[in-house]
């Protein structure tokens, strides 16, 4: 069976098609599209039509780059920039109608548990009691558990992307120490009771996946990319805790520079190496695993090992009228 999966993340649009042998989904063809969303639509705001529109060639394009590899029609979600946008619901059934796929969008809290699914069958059950870290554009995702799916999530506003607009001026000029004293006082906020929880938790594994912590890692003297996914990479409190230094003395232009760090995610690596090193200080994380596999792993792992009703679920709740208040979805967990 070959299933693909579209996610529509803050910066890019990125499509993995993969073969689900034994109930691992290896990886056929992978495939992005660059729209840097979370450049066009602050926190909150509505989706511009100019955005909408290459929105959906970029979910067209994929839709048929899917087809060309012999998958059926894909498993597509977007993340925290739509998931706010007001308009959310438009430009779903926009997409929807002129492209023939099924755009939804996942609660933070079930990103959440998706992320910790990929995590969780990557690391192994020897890994044992597992927390993990995902910093996503918009939004930053935690979760421990001992078996296949968590038994704690939290979806918290602390994206890379939008705190970069909302305390560092778009990121493009090295910082004044009074913004980066008040991005730390609202990460610290933000992360106290969450963090609280882990700790008392005692995770005997912690993992980090996403883009942003995979750029941190390399920052921090991971192994670069081309080694393969099988190399260990880890990450240290103490390391990250010099990124933010170096990070912050730099405009965007440098950062780019550095080991790891992107062009296109320059601007907000600041942002996320405080958000990355704050929730490791306040668990009590001293290192992480960085994790190969994330949300888009577990939506297909979850694809493969419950089968399509869950999924089907998950856009029948799209489709219900908006109700007042924030109302989470949550996908019943099956047994571990």
């Amino acid at each position: 069976m070959r299933i693909s999966v579209v996610d529509v993340g803050s910066n890019t649009v990125r499509l993995v098609v993969a073969d689900a042998e034994g109930g691992v989904p290896l990886p056929v063809h992978t495939a992005k599209w660059r729209l840097r969303l979370s450049e066009q639509v602050p926190h909150g705001a509505p989706v511009p039509e100019e955005a909408v529109e290459r929105l959906v060639a970029a979910v067209a394009g994929a839709s048929r780059t899917a087809a060309r590899w012999g998958a059926a029609d894909p498993l597509a979600f977007a993340t925290a920039v739509v998931r706010a946008a007001p308009n959310r619901r438009e430009v779903l059934h926009t997409v929807r109608a002129r492209t023939g796929v099924g755009l939804c969008t996942l609660p933070g809290e079930v990103e959440a548990e998706l992320t910790f699914l990929g995590a969780r069958r990557w690391m192994g059950w020897r890994s044992g009691p597992l927390a993990l870290l995902d910093i996503g554009g918009g939004s930053l995702e935690v979760a421990f558990g001992r078996g296949r799916l968590p038994d704690f999530v939290a979806s918290l506003p602390l994206g890379a992307g939008r705190l970069t607009h909302e305390f560092l001026a778009g990121g493009q000029d090295a910082p004044h120490p009074e913004q980066l004293r008040a991005l730390r006082r609202t990460v610290r906020h933000q992360l106290r009771d969450v963090a609280a929880r882990i700790r008392w938790e005692g995770p005997r594994t912690a993992v980090a996946t996403s883009r942003t912590f995979q750029q941190l890692g390399r920052l921090c003297g991971a192994l670069p990319g081309r080694h393969g996914p099988f190399e260990e990479r880890r990450m240290s409190c103490a390391d990250l805790k010099q990124a933010v230094g170096r990070l912050a003395a730099l405009p965007a232009a440098e950062r780019a520079r550095l080991p790891g760090i992107s062009a296109p995610r320059s601007a907000q690596s600041l942002a996320g190496a405080v958000v990355g090193h704050t929730a490791m200080k306040l668990t009590g994380l001293e290192s992480v695993t960085l994790c190969p596999w994330a949300i888009r792993e577990g939506v297909l792992l979850r694809h493969i090992e419950d089968g399509p009703s869950w999924w089907a679920e998950i856009v029948r709740r799209n489709d219900e009228p908006a109700v007042p208040g924030p109302v989470p979805l949550r996908i019943a967990s099956t047994a571990n």
